[in-house]
């Protein structure tokens, strides 16, 4: 009974000697440099889309568009998306929060100055302010930032002229999902090259409304009006039917991308890589002879 009382009474001396010894506390985690903190991809372009339509169509495309342009810039390390479904972004007003919790404080939303570009997805009349307008025109023409156009957009702010001269034309009408016969106006244009001269399409195509012409813009893509039906063929007397062009607008650079309006259209690896391409050049990443000329591409530094 001794023995085993002193067995006992030895435990806890055994136990305590197993536990490692008290360690220091161990030192806090390096402060993240306050660039990454402001700005969570450094070194990358960054790309905001807006597919506002709470005014318009919402055409079922949209939701695939956006996934597909995210990991574009993803993939080739070229840009950064941020997709919005609203137009709140569209300011370079400081954006603050709302309600009970958050009214009048600082809320983690980038306004215009953090975006290289704009892709616009979106369609009807819009919400937006005046001061909110004046933001988004100052950002290209005087900024010398980017805009893309997207299937909708143009027949979004009808009832904002300047939006259509800046992207350049309006929507008047529309060929249904049909197959139709397309002339790549310009291979040289970053991304076109992947399209042959002529070449057969199948998406819904739109006509722009009088007077837009051809002349305005640097077209890339339009329908051959050769291969027309006579029917199809007056819808423009002139037989102008562009379906992607560049522009210039001020400073800034403006693709318009009119096709896209089929979910399969953004599954094609030719339509991706000539989109890819397009946002790059509107982006700045690459320059392209368009007429008249566009901007140069702008040094490419981090953070931006």
């Amino acid at each position: 009974m001794r023995k085993m009382f002193l067995l006992a009474g030895l435990l806890p001396a055994v136990a305590l000697a197993q536990i490692p010894p008290a360690q220091s506390p161990a030192a806090p985690p390096p402060m993240m440099p306050q660039s990454s903190v402001n700005d969570p991809w450094p070194g990358m372009k960054k790309l905001l889309i807006i597919a506002d339509v709470q005014t318009g169509w919402h055409h079922d495309s949209i939701n695939h568009a956006m996934g597909v342009i995210e990991q574009m810039g993803r993939e080739h390390g070229e840009w950064a998306t941020v997709i919005r479904t609203d137009s709140q972004l569209i300011t370079k007003a400081p954006i603050v929060g709302q309600g009970t919790r958050y009214a009048g404080k600082p809320v983690n939303a980038r306004n215009l100055d953090q975006f290289d570009a704009v892709f616009y997805l979106g369609s009807g009349a819009g919400a937006l302010s005046d001061q909110q307008k004046a933001d988004l025109l100052s950002f290209v023409k005087q900024d010398g930032k980017g805009f893309i156009a997207g299937h909708a957009a143009t027949v979004a702010y009808y009832e904002w002229p300047e939006f259509t001269q800046m992207i350049g034309a309006f929507m008047e009408s529309e060929f249904r999902v049909d197959t139709m016969q397309i002339i790549n106006e310009d291979p040289t244009f970053p991304g076109a090259g992947v399209f042959p001269k002529s070449f057969a399409y199948t998406d819904q195509f739109p006509v722009m409304r009088m007077p837009f012409s051809s002349k305005d813009a640097h077209v890339i893509l339009r329908l051959d009006p050769s291969k027309m039906t006579p029917q199809q063929r007056k819808t423009r007397a002139d037989d102008d039917f562009p379906l992607v062009w560049a522009k210039s607008y001020g400073k800034g650079r403006v693709y318009n991308l009119t096709i896209g309006h089929q979910e399969q259209v953004w599954d094609d690896p030719k339509f991706r890589e000539m989109a890819h391409q397009g946002i790059r050049w509107a982006l700045g990443l690459v320059d392209a002879k368009v007429d008249p000329p566009a901007p140069p591409a702008l040094p490419r530094s981090k953070g931006k």
